[in-house]
């Protein structure tokens, strides 16, 4: 019988260590629901101080990890996202030097509570819309660093700011140690597609997830070559490209795209090539760049994030 787990935000983390004690193990494929409580501490404190130095909370805290027994360094881990609770508001912050706006908003901190209630998120007096939560974060441990849960983005996942990351949509992560050690965090109530302010609107909440291991897929499966993230939301296939500068990043994105079209879905190159000349289209993922930032600057992204998406209609 599948079990259901709650992984309390408590002993939240600001990276995604190897090497961190698993908080649960469970066998992939078993159906098991696991939910993943998220923090938002940092934000209130920023919210009641107006300063970076008074805030004592982790930035971006990340729940986990979650050990997932037989993973093993080229498996790939898919994850599904069936559930995102959220509480009764959220936040939305300006953090000085950050974003595509800090230009105009200049060198004070902005915060702003956001009221949450009936499926709606009050950003205003004026304005309200409806909410479309998702996970910021998300991502298993690297075998060669412990990545940040602020910038950048890496092959495995991390703070990657994809709205597709929603509920519905099951995300490919390539697994890079024993046990894949799945860590997630940073839930938005509803945030702008590139997210080039920085921040969304921020929120608090429970993440429902289940995972499968697809172990070392075969060369006649496009997963066999995953370089970084990808996202089926059952609408589209999405797929990541990481690289400085950013056209590095439109071409990873590109090339991982065209090889499961071709790969998977019985497609010549040639009708790849046009396919997508048509239809797949390409925009800036999460701003948290692909490459580690100048400690100078550190909420300045260096290199970029991509996103190569296509109908699911196309994939026969």
């Amino acid at each position: 019988m599948p079990e259901e787990h709650f992984l309390s935000k408590a002993g939240g983390v600001a990276g995604f260590p190897a090497d961190k004690e698993p908080v649960l193990r469970v066998s992939p494929g078993a159906g098991d629901r696991i939910t993943f409580e998220t923090d938002d501490e940092a934000y209130r404190q920023m919210h009641e101080h107006k300063s970076m130095d008074a805030v004592t909370a982790v930035l971006n805290p990340v729940t986990g990890p979650v050990h997932v027994q037989g993973a093993e360094p080229g498996d790939v881990l898919a994850v599904t996202i069936h559930d995102i609770a959220l509480p009764h508001g959220g936040w939305s912050v300006y953090l000085p030097g950050a974003g595509a706006l800090e230009g105009v908003m200049g060198e004070e901190m902005f915060t702003r509570f956001i009221p949450i209630e009936d499926g709606r998120a009050q950003l205003s007096d004026e304005v309200s819309v409806p909410v479309r939560p998702m996970i910021g974060c998300i991502g298993v441990a690297a075998a060669a660093t412990t990545m940040s849960t602020v910038m950048p983005s890496y092959p495995t996942g991390g703070n990657m700011d994809l709205t597709d990351a929603a509920v519905g949509s099951t995300v490919y992560l390539p697994v890079q140690v024993a046990g894949a050690l799945l860590y997630i965090g940073d839930i938005h109530a509803v945030m702008a597609r590139g997210e080039s302010s920085f921040v969304a609107i921020e929120a608090a909440g429970e993440a429902t997830v289940s995972v499968d291991l697809i172990k070392r897929p075969a060369d006649t499966d496009s997963l066999s070559r995953l370089r970084a993230p990808r996202v089926h939301t059952g609408a589209e296939l999405v797929c990541v490209g990481l690289g400085d500068p950013v056209q590095d990043s439109v071409v990873m994105a590109y090339e991982q795209l065209f090889d499961a079209l071709t790969t998977d879905h019985g497609y010549s190159a040639e009708d790849a090539y046009v396919l997508m000349s048509a239809e797949a289209h390409t925009e800036l993922g999460g701003p948290t760049g692909s490459e580690t930032p100048d400690p100078l600057h550190p909420f300045r992204a260096v290199g970029a994030v991509t996103l190569a998406r296509i109908d699911a209609r196309y994939l026969r």
